[in-house]
């Protein structure tokens, strides 16, 4: 009986088998990871490129955001300006109408208290030619003569003295 070895060893069979071996992993290599690293680096330089883009959107998206706060607070203060120029401007023409309403009405008294007088003189005036036609009809009836104009005013007015005295 023919005993088989179970491990044998033949030495071109191993040197084929290494050469097999090496030429594999050279066909892998060449035709297998040489694709796939050349698709992961591309996959690898377009994340890179995105993550850039996003960075810059970030820093556009920022600087928008400052130049947007800025602006809010240059329209607030400009808002706030304009709405203090307004109450200025409002005090200013509530003061002038204030004041010119007082002079309206000084001049209002003015003048009524110029009516007053004017009408006081008139009154006095129309009195003493009342009252001196009066004093004529009694003094004519009392003396029963004819009083010339001169002798007239003369008592009219110490009439008017007398009853001004006595009030």
């Amino acid at each position: 009986m023919q005993v088989q070895d179970l491990v044998t060893l033949v030495p071109w069979t191993f040197i084929a088998q290494i050469c097999n071996l090496f030429i594999q992993i050279w066909l892998v290599k060449k035709f297998l990871l040489k694709p796939i690293n050349e698709v992961l680096e591309k996959r690898r330089q377009k994340a890179d490129a995105e993550i850039r883009e996003a960075e810059k959107a970030k820093t556009e998206a920022y600087a928008i955001k400052d130049q947007y706060e800025r602006n809010m607070e240059g329209a607030r203060k400009r808002a706030s300006d304009m709405l203090s120029d307004a109450q200025k401007n409002a005090a200013a023409k509530g003061e002038k109408i204030v004041r010119e309403a007082e002079a309206e009405a000084a001049q209002i008294r003015a003048k009524a208290a110029n009516d007053i007088a004017q009408e006081r003189k008139k009154a006095i005036n129309e009195a003493k030619d009342e009252i001196g036609g009066i004093a004529m009809e009694i003094a004519g009836k009392v003396i029963e003569r004819e009083i010339n104009e001169d002798d007239h005013r003369k008592l009219i007015d110490e009439f008017i003295k007398n009853v001004g005295e006595a009030s």
